[in-house]
């Protein structure tokens, strides 16, 4: 089994956070990204900097994760 690293955990708190700003978007038309950090745009896009990361760090773990399985099959 694979252990998640401090970094892999704050990925998936982020990337909860995305899906659920776009859940907002999409039933309700409320960015809840724009509404915290509205009057300040680089903290907005600092935000979705950090959640496309998150994610592309998600990725990368299930590969990891993969391969690390792969080895203990053999």
């Amino acid at each position: 089994m694979y252990k998640l690293s401090l970094l892999d955990k704050i990925s998936f708190i982020l990337v909860l956070i995305g899906a659920i700003n776009w859940g907002l978007i999409g039933i309700a038309n409320l960015d809840l990204v724009e509404l915290i950090f509205g009057s300040l745009p680089i903290l907005q896009r600092i935000v979705y900097i950090l959640i496309g990361a998150a994610a592309i760090n998600l990725i990368l773990l299930l590969f990891r994760s993969k391969s690390i399985n792969m080895k203990f099959k053999k």
